[in-house]
């Protein structure tokens, strides 16, 4: 079975999807980008800014099904610009810590909202 969670911490869907799905042990946590939960608009700043609001949105995520970083297994980065892998890497560093979850990092034409960052998690309870 399949529990949809929802937070009004984290920015609301912009499409037809969910926040995340919660089954069995596992959270498939949809992308996040920069939105400010508040308003539904993108932060204006650098890579680090908005790197630092996905992983705010992340957390929101997580914590309504009761979830940390701790329990995040697999992590999917997605960036507009390659040449800003340092300064998100910098940022994820201080959410995340040993052992640290997998991770695949992409760079892509274009994200929604002309976002600079996404990241999507999957999270398992152990």
């Amino acid at each position: 079975m399949k529990t949809v969670i929802h937070t009004p911490h984290a920015p609301a869907a912009v499409g037809p999807y969910s926040q995340a799905i919660a089954t069995g042990n596992f959270l498939f946590c949809a992308g996040q980008i920069p939105l400010d939960p508040a308003t539904g608009e993108i932060i204006p700043g650098d890579t680090a800014a908005q790197t630092r609001r996905v992983l705010e949105n992340v957390k929101a995520v997580l914590a309504a099904n009761g979830m940390a970083f701790s329990d995040v297994v697999k992590a999917t980065v997605f960036l507009a610009d390659m040449n800003e892998f340092a300064a998100m890497n910098a940022v994820y560093a201080e959410y995340f810590s040993a052992p640290f979850p997998a991770r695949s990092t992409i760079q892509v034409a274009r994200l929604p909202k002309d976002a600079r960052v996404e990241i999507e998690v999957i999270a398992a309870r152990a």
